[in-house]
């Protein structure tokens, strides 16, 4: 019976080992870099505008 119930809890990490991978990026490089910039890009649109707005307040 101990066999039966290693062999049941190996076959349920191996599940989840895999769910867990096939959760990962689903974009190819490029993709992935497209994104990046297009992130970096609104980041640092929002960083000039908050820059903007405190130079703003100190006048």
């Amino acid at each position: 019976m101990a066999r039966g119930n290693q062999r049941d809890k190996a076959r349920e990490a191996n599940q989840k080992k895999l769910a867990a991978q096939k959760k990962g990026s689903s974009m190819s490089g490029t993709e992935m870099q497209r994104a990046k910039e297009s992130a970096a890009e609104i980041m640092r649109a929002k960083q000039a505008a908050a820059e903007a707005k405190k130079a703003e307040a100190k006048k």
